[in-house]
């Protein structure tokens, strides 16, 4: 016991420490709802990614055909496939076909390109065997027969002319060694020389193409 007025004894020490040991209701309140805080904010990070979106959730796997689904699928491919198989082959027979007809009509054109001009040339051979039965006959008139041969000639010359084939007569003309031969010179003091002075046998062109070259004689200059 103190028996000095002026001094105080302070407080036990036990007691300040039980009395701040134990909060008071406010104090337990804040504190439960600062624990319920964390907890929750804990929970809120754990399900948030990292970039801050919430996770999707994952595509559903699409449903797999069933085989009566396949089956009907492989069976509409394999019409397809058929029918195009189908035009393939009768294309290709179309094709053959058209081939074979032009290969027959091209053997006809050669074998038969000159069947109308035989045609026409077989009056120039009539005309021939009357004109030579008649040169036979013992009464043979001359002047007739010459008017024949005449009439031939003349028939065969439309022949040729119908069908493209003209003569090559160059007479008195500048010797050209595309459509004329020279098989001699001649030398000739009235013509330039290089001129054809003689035509031995006509040459023909057919449709301005030469079949075969004029034999001329051409000029030469007098030494």
């Amino acid at each position: 016991m103190n028996t000095d007025p002026h001094r105080i004894d302070p407080e036990p020490p036990e007691s300040a420490a039980s009395a701040s040991a134990l909060p008071t209701g406010e104090e337990s309140a804040k504190r439960a709802a600062v624990d319920a805080y964390i907890k929750a904010s804990s929970a809120d990070v754990s399900e948030t990614p990292e970039g801050g979106a919430p996770e999707s959730a994952p595509p559903a796997e699409p449903s797999l055909p069933s085989l009566e689904e396949l089956a009907a699928a492989l069976n509409e491919v394999r019409a397809v496939a058929d029918e195009n198989r189908d035009q393939l082959l009768r294309a290709r027979a179309e094709l053959e076909n058209i081939r074979r007809r032009h290969s027959n009509e091209l053997e006809k054109a050669h074998k038969y390109a000159l069947d109308s001009f035989v045609r026409e040339l077989l009056q120039v051979r009539d005309s021939l065997e009357l004109g030579h039965s008649a040169a036979l006959e013992e009464t043979v008139n001359i002047e007739k027969l010459r008017e024949g041969t005449e009439l031939t000639l003349k028939l065969l010359g439309d022949v040729m002319d119908k069908f493209g084939v003209a003569p090559v007569e160059p007479l008195e003309q500048p010797f050209d060694p595309e459509f004329h031969q020279a098989i001699s010179t001649q030398p000739r003091a009235d013509l330039p020389p290089n001129t054809v002075v003689a035509v031995i046998q006509k040459g023909y062109t057919l449709n301005g193409r030469l079949v075969r070259p004029a034999l001329v004689l051409v000029s030469q200059q007098v030494a």
